[in-house]
C-alpha cells in the first residue's frame, strides 16, 4: 500500500499552520513550524506567490487530505459517498472522514496522532461491538461501541494519561472500561478542523 514517507511536519509547514500530525510535538517548542515559519525547500523564504482561485481550492483540499492522513485516492472516494448522501456535502464529508474507525481511536486519545491511530487499529487495538477490527476506515455508525483490545489497553491507558486532548460530545466516553459509544452525529461547530470545507466542493466540482 502506497503511503507518505517524507517529513510530515514539512506538510505542516507547507500551509502555514499546524495540521498536530505528529501528536503532543506539536504543543512544543520543538514544532517545526513554531521555529521555521516558512515553507520547505531551498525558495522556502522568497517571496509569496498569490495564488488562483484554482490554487486556493486545491490548498484547501490537500490541507484536509493531509489533516486525516488519506492518499488522494482515499480522499476522493469519501467525496463521493458524502456527495450521494442527503445535506450539506461538505459537512457530511466531514462527518464521514470523522467517523473514520482511525480517527475515532484519536479522537479518544489511543494514540497520539491520526497515523498512530492507524497503526493501532491495524493492529487489532480496537473491537467494534465486541468483535475485533482492523480496518482504519470503517465508518462507525451511532449505538456502535468501540473498545479497547486487552493487550493493548496498557498503551491506551498510557497514551490517554500523558495527553491533555478533550473527547468531542458526540463520543460517550467510558474512561474506566476504555470503550466509547457513538451517540451521535459529529456537529460542524465541535471539529476543531482549520478548513473550509465549500472550497473542497468547489474543487471537486470544477
Amino acid at each position: 500500500m502506497a503511503r507518505y514517507t517524507d517529513a510530515v511536519c514539512k506538510q505542516c509547514r507547507s500551509v502555514g499552520i499546524k495540521l498536530f500530525l505528529k501528536g503532543e510535538k506539536c504543543n512544543t517548542g520543538k514544532c517545526p513550524v513554531s521555529r521555521r515559519a516558512y515553507k520547505p525547500g531551498m525558495h522556502g523564504q522568497g517571496k509569496r506567490v498569490r495564488l488562483t482561485d484554482y490554487g486556493v481550492r486545491l490548498a484547501e483540499k490537500q490541507k484536509a487530505r493531509r489533516i486525516y492522513g488519506l492518499l488522494e485516492k482515499q480522499f476522493h472516494n469519501t467525496f463521493v459517498k458524502a456527495s450521494k448522501k442527503t445535506g450539506v456535502t461538505g459537512e457530511v464529508f466531514l462527518q464521514m472522514l470523522e467517523k473514520r474507525l482511525d480517527n475515532v481511536a484519536y479522537r479518544l486519545g489511543f494514540a497520539q496522532s491520526r497515523a498512530a491511530a492507524r497503526q493501532f487499529v491495524l493492529h487489532g487495538g480496537l473491537t467494534l461491538n465486541g468483535k475485533s477490527v482492523n480496518i482504519p476506515s470503517m465508518q462507525v455508525k451511532i449505538g456502535d461501541k468501540v473498545a479497547v483490545s486487552a493487550a493493548f489497553k496498557t498503551q491506551a491507558e498510557g497514551n490517554v494519561s500523558s495527553m491533555n486532548r478533550a473527547v468531542p460530545s458526540w463520543l460517550a466516553f467510558d474512561s474506566g472500561n476504555f470503550s466509547a459509544t457513538i451517540n451521535s452525529e459529529p456537529s460542524r461547530s465541535e471539529l476543531d478542523i482549520p478548513v473550509q470545507e465549500n472550497l473542497i466542493v468547489e474543487f471537486y466540482s470544477r
